[in-house]
């Protein structure tokens, strides 16, 4: 039997913006809150894994929540982290990583009593490699907590990945908008089963988000989905690239106001047996 496949890092550029990732902070956070929730008190202060995450804030939640004795957050964006940073100490450590780097370094194995991962790991590919390298970074009992966006093959997200293979904006984004295809609820499930792990529980819940008209559409992908495109364009080729995007996406979406928004969202936790 070889080696356990290892996850595998996409280069993307950092083009994350904290501000106007929380022009929506509410709407953002509730998912957050929702995953923390599924987790069991552990019966002793943690030891917690946050796989992206982002300013920090969640984080900081979840380590004092849980009571943990250590939590350690990682993520890629300096700017994310910049902001991250102050909300450090008490046992609470943030550092930049890659995220595939970190669920396949063998250091980090079994460490873990809490593994949380909110609205990341719909970035990277691979899902059926990269669950089973999650699992190996529980301690037994450990927990494992993950939330991402299945938003796929929405027009939000189909219409970015057909621009991006535009002649216009072809050069510049060379494929790193193209989507990574979320599994079934049920897929995950069975992977997380198949890692060892019980008892999975995976939901799809869709969060009703009002949003004051269409041009808000824009603001909140700009706060995530077009992060990447943002930041490979120039202000110039951005500029037509948002033109483009607001005339598909508006094209589906209705202009009645308010415009309403049913983001889908997986949520799963399950844990590794004593």
């Amino acid at each position: 039997m070889g080696e356990p496949a290892e996850p595998r890092t996409v280069p993307r550029p950092d083009g994350w913006k904290p501000a106007l990732y929380d022009r929506f902070r509410t709407e953002r956070r509730q998912p957050a809150l929702d995953l923390m929730a599924l987790i069991e008190a552990p019966a002793h202060a943690p030891r917690v894994l946050d796989l992206g995450c982002g300013t920090g804030e969640l984080t900081r939640e979840l380590h004092e929540r849980l009571g943990a004795v250590e939590t350690l957050g990682l993520d890629r964006s300096p700017a994310m982290l910049d902001a991250a940073r102050a909300r450090a100490g008490g046992g609470l450590h943030f550092a930049a990583r890659e995220i595939a780097d970190a669920i396949a370094d063998p250091a980090l194995a079994g460490r873990f009593d809490v593994v949380f991962s909110n609205a990341a790991l719909h970035w990277l590919p691979e899902h059926r490699v990269l669950w089973p390298a999650l699992a190996r970074l529980l301690a037994p009992a450990g927990q494992l907590a993950i939330q991402i966006p299945a938003m796929d093959d929405d027009i939000t997200h189909t219409a970015c990945e057909e621009l991006a293979h535009a002649p216009d904006f072809a050069s510049a984004l060379a494929g790193t908008t193209d989507r990574l295809p979320i599994l079934r609820p049920e897929e995950y499930a069975a992977l997380l089963f198949a890692a060892g792990l019980r008892p999975p529980r995976v939901e799809l819940r869709v969060y009703p988000h009002e949003l004051a008209c269409r041009e808000e559409l824009v603001t909140w992908f700009r706060g995530s989905l077009l992060t990447t495109c943002e930041a490979r364009l120039t202000p110039e080729l951005f500029h037509d690239f948002l033109d483009a995007w607001r005339e598909r996406v508006f094209g589906v979406y209705s202009d009645a106001q308010p415009v309403f928004l049913g983001f889908r969202r997986v949520l799963m936790w399950a844990r590794r047996p004593t």
